[in-house]
């Protein structure tokens, strides 16, 4: 019997390899593309990935030496043309995928908890994405994690849709039971 896979978050380094990073994005996001949707991860260039990538910290999830996902974990923006972005108490998400070859395995969600808890770190009061209107599958992934439609952006020409923005409230460390 093989033992389980085991992942590693960590933060991206300097030795990482953009370009198979890139690939996974690319390949994470094909679907996507297959369905119609030019998100920009089915197209940009490791120039491009390297400057998502140095727009916040960027997390690589590691399976036995293998990119396994990515996401990066924004400051608020002050120069973003959405509002929500430029607003002080909210973080965001971006770039975050999952390489199809570990869908399925909770990757997702465990590369989520750690953006949630640096996103608390921090001292954020909301955790925030985008993603395409027409993605209702990853809409509803997002609500199963408590996020919420707050309203909308258009990203064109780097993308051909509408994007719904989402958001939820980053909750604080929960507390221990105070002892009787």
């Amino acid at each position: 019997m093989t033992p389980p896979l085991t992942p590693t978050i960590r933060p991206l380094v300097a030795h990482d390899d953009l370009a198979r990073l890139t690939a996974l994005i690319h390949s994470a996001y094909a679907p996507h593309a297959a369905k119609g949707l030019r998100y920009w991860a089915t197209h940009q260039t490791v120039e491009d990935t390297a400057k998502r990538l140095a727009s916040g910290q960027a997390l690589v999830v590691e399976i036995d030496g293998d990119y396994a996902a990515t996401a990066t974990l924004r400051a608020p923006q002050a120069e973003s043309k959405v509002a929500l972005y430029r607003n002080s108490s909210v973080w965001s998400i971006t770039q975050f995928c999952v390489a199809s070859r570990f869908k399925g395995m909770g990757l997702g969600k465990l590369l989520h908890g750690e953006l949630l808890a640096r996103a608390r770190r921090a001292g954020a009061a909301t955790l925030a994405l985008d993603t395409a209107e027409p993605a209702h599958a990853l809409i509803a992934m997002y609500e199963s994690w408590g996020y919420q439609v707050v309203g909308e952006c258009d990203w064109r020409p780097l993308t051909n849709y509408t994007s719904v923005l989402m958001a939820r409230a980053v909750d604080p460390q929960p507390q221990a039971p105070l002892a009787r």
